[in-house]
């Protein structure tokens, strides 16, 4: 990957904070949702409740497909990323934490908070690591994207 390519991957993964995930359930059918993220690199992590469907299709198949964009006024000002990637579980108490204390950060100051941040024993958190990015830029025409494989 080339260090311009790199750098609007980085860029447009710090300017926002949800994607939509999808997952694969038992009976073939994707599941997409949304998800709040935060990013360590190129590698991101979200948070899922631990009986989720989302957690029991990735025990299954550990293969995602996400998307991150924005709405933007002007039809060509649209950008956004598209990936096929890993989804694996963090085991690791350390990472799990770190995750935990990013996540409040990638927000602003909230008002008030309804509950505490919850503890790796209370969610099932996934670092996403990714196989394929298309970068969707129309900047550069009508539906231009550049893929970057890993």
């Amino acid at each position: 990957m080339d260090a311009e390519s790199r750098d609007k991957i980085q860029t447009l993964l710090d300017q926002h904070r949800i994607m939509t995930v999808a997952t694969l359930r038992p009976d073939g059918w994707p599941q997409a949702t949304t998800v709040g993220y935060v990013n360590d690199g190129l590698s991101l992590y979200f948070l899922c409740g631990l009986d989720s469907q989302k957690a029991a299709n990735l025990a299954r198949d550990d293969r995602v497909s996400l998307t991150i964009d924005h709405d933007a006024p002007q039809v060509m000002e649209i950008t956004g990323l598209s990936m096929a990637a890993r989804a694996q579980p963090v085991t690791d108490r350390a990472e799990a934490e770190k995750v935990l204390r990013m996540m409040p950060m990638k927000y602003p100051p909230q008002a008030s908070m309804p509950f505490a941040m919850p503890t790796p024993e209370q969610v099932r958190i996934f670092r996403v690591v990714p196989s394929v990015i298309s970068v969707l830029d129309y900047s550069k025409g009508f539906g231009h994207t550049d893929l970057v494989t890993f």
